[in-house]
C-alpha cells in the first residue's frame, strides 16, 4: 500500500507493506502512479532486471526508486508490476511494464529526482514503513 502525500513543491510518497520486499514493489508502484494517472492500465508486456549494490535500506530505497525513474526516462518504459528481493547485499529485481504510449497512459506529473529530504525506512510493530520525496 502506498499513498501520496503534499510537500511544498515536491510530493511525498508514504509506503507501508508486511516485508521489506514488498515495501520496495510498493514504493515503485507509487514512484509510476505519481507520473502515470492510470498506472492500473499498463499491460506487463516488456520486462526489465535491476541489481542495486547496499545494506542501508535508505540508500537502496534511494537508489532503486533511481534507477526505475532513470529507466522510464531512457526507455520511455512504464512498469507496473514488480517482484522485489533485499538481501544482505542489495536488491535485485524484476519489472514487467510496456513502453509509454501517450494515447493509452495519461502523464501526470513529471518526477525530476528521488531526494534524499525527510527519506526514510523503518520497521514497526507489524509492519513496515518508508516516506520518500520526490523532487516534482
Amino acid at each position: 500500500m502506498y499513498e501520496h502525500f503534499e510537500h511544498t513543491a515536491d510530493l511525498g510518497i508514504r509506503i507501508y507493506a508486511g516485508s521489506v520486499d514488498e515495501l520496495f514493489a510498493d514504493a515503485a508502484r507509487g514512484l509510476f502512479a505519481v507520473m502515470v494517472t492510470n498506472v492500473e492500465a499498463v499491460l506487463p508486456v516488456e520486462e526489465a532486471t535491476f541489481q542495486v549494490a547496499g545494506n542501508n535500506l535508505e540508500e537502496l530505497l534511494h537508489d532503486w526508486l533511481s534507477e526505475l525513474l532513470y529507466t522510464f526516462y531512457t526507455r520511455r518504459l512504464v512498469l507496473g508490476d514488480f517482484r522485489v528481493q533485499v538481501g544482505a547485499a542489495g536488491l535485485s529485481a524484476v519489472a514487467r511494464g510496456e513502453p509509454l504510449d501517450p494515447q493509452r497512459h495519461e502523464i501526470d506529473g513529471e518526477v525530476k529526482a528521488i531526494t534524499w529530504h525527510g527519506l526514510k525506512v523503518e520497521q514497526l510493530a507489524d509492519r513496515w514503513r518508508a516516506e520518500v520525496i520526490v523532487d516534482m
